[in-house]
C-alpha cells in the first residue's frame, strides 16, 4: 500500500474502476483463492482501482468476518499497485464497524453505501456520513442512489467534511448532478472534489456525464470482459467516436436491455459473465437469484458481438478467458 492520498491516486487514474465480484465455493462459503485470481486478472488487465465488497461484490450478503477477509485479500493481491476501496453501509453504528474493519484490513478508502432501509432527511444523511468519515483515517466516497439522494447544498457540506473526497452517482439525474457540480465549484473554488458515474452500466451514459465534467466511472463490464471495457475507455479518451458508438449500439445497449430482464441482474449477470470467462466464482447469495439459461446464452452472444467489434476496429487481443 502506498502512502499517497486516495484522492490524488484517483485523480490520476488511467482506466476503468474495477468492482470485483465476491467468489463463493461449492459449499457457499467465501472462496478467497478464486477472489484473489479475479482481482489479479483485473489488476493485470489495467484496472485503475479495486472497489472490494461493494454492490457488485455483494456487500449486503457478507458477514463482518467475511468482509474483512475479502478486503484484506484484495489489499494483499494488489500489493499497492492500485488503491483498494471497500464498501461500508447499513446504519451509522454498523457502517462505522465496517469502516474500522476495512481500515484494519489495509484498505485505502471507503465507498459509503446508503443507510439501511430508512428514508432520511438531508440533515440526517449529512450526520450519518459525517460520523462515518470521522470514524477512521480512510478517505470516503459517498454513494448517491436509492434512499440517499442529496441536494446540492448537502453535497457542498459533504465536500467541506474532513475525509469526504467525492461523490459517486448511481441515481442518474443529470440535472441534479450539474447543479451539484456547480454548487461545489462555486462554493469551494479550487477544491478538488471527485465525481464518479456509478450507474450500473456506466459506459452507456459516459458521454452524457462527460458533458458535465464527470469522467471517472465504475465499470461492471471490466469484471468479466476487461478487453471490451478498456477498449471503450480508450476510445472515449481519444475521441474515437466510431468505436464508442459501435460498442454503445451493439454491446452496451443490448447488455443494459438484458440486465433489465431480471431483478438483481446488475450483480448476478456480471457474476455469470465472470464464470463464462473461465473463473468459477460461484453463484450469488440469496435474496439474489441466478440468470436463466436463456439469458446466459444471450449474455454469451453479446460478449461475442463486443469482441467481434474490437476485431473489426483492430482492437482484438486474442485469448480472453
Amino acid at each position: 500500500m502506498t502512502s499517497a492520498p486516495l484522492a490524488a491516486r484517483l485523480t490520476d487514474v488511467a482506466g476503468p474502476l474495477f468492482f470485483p465480484v465476491t467468489a463463493y465455493g461449492p459449499d457457499g462459503t467465501v472462496d478467497l483463492d478464486a477472489f484473489r485470481a479475479h482481482v489479479r486478472k483485473g489488476v493485470d488487465a489495467g484496472a485503475a482501482a479495486v472497489f472490494a465488497c461493494c454492490g457488485t461484490g455483494e456487500f449486503h450478503a457478507l458477514t463482518p468476518q467475511e468482509f474483512r477477509a475479502v478486503v484484506a485479500a484484495a489489499v494483499e493481491e494488489t500489493a499497492g499497485q492500485v488503491p483498494v476501496v471497500a464498501g461500508a453501509g447499513y446504519g451509522t453504528a454498523l457502517a462505522i464497524q465496517y469502516a474500522e474493519l476495512a481500515e484494519e484490513a489495509g484498505a485505502d478508502g471507503l465507498l459509503a453505501m446508503p443507510p439501511y432501509l430508512v428514508v432520511a432527511g438531508q440533515e440526517g444523511l449529512l450526520g450519518h456520513y459525517t460520523a462515518l468519515a470521522a470514524a477512521t483515517g480512510l478517505d470516503t466516497i459517498v454513494y448517491q442512489r436509492d434512499n440517499a439522494v442529496f441536494t446540492p447544498e448537502t453535497v457542498l457540506a459533504l465536500a467541506q467534511t474532513p475525509g469526504v473526497i467525492g461523490l459517486k452517482d448511481g441515481y442518474g439525474d443529470l440535472d441534479l448532478m450539474q447543479r451539484i457540480v456547480s454548487a461545489v465549484r462555486a462554493g469551494l473554488p479550487g477544491r478538488d472534489f471527485l465525481y464518479f458515474n456509478g450507474l450500473p452500466t456506466a459506459e452507456l451514459t459516459g458521454l452524457a456525464y462527460r458533458g458535465i465534467g464527470v469522467t471517472l466511472y465504475s465499470s461492471a463490464v471490466f469484471a468479466f470482459a476487461p478487453d471490451i471495457a478498456l477498449a471503450f475507455y480508450r476510445a472515449l479518451e481519444s475521441g474515437d467516436d466510431d468505436l464508442v458508438n459501435a460498442l454503445l449500439d451493439h454491446f452496451y445497449r443490448p447488455l443494459v436491455e438484458l440486465r433489465a430482464e431480471g431483478r438483481g441482474y446488475a450483480v448476478s449477470l456480471v457474476k455469470a459473465g465472470v464464470r463464462l470467462e473461465g473463473l468459477d466464482v460461484g453463484g450469488v447469495r440469496t435474496p439474489l437469484t441466478e440468470p436463466t439459461d436463456a439469458h446466459i446464452e444471450e449474455l454469451t452472444r453479446i460478449i461475442a458481438d463486443g469482441r467481434a467489434l474490437l476485431e473489426k476496429h483492430g482492437q482484438g487481443q486474442g485469448e480472453h478467458g
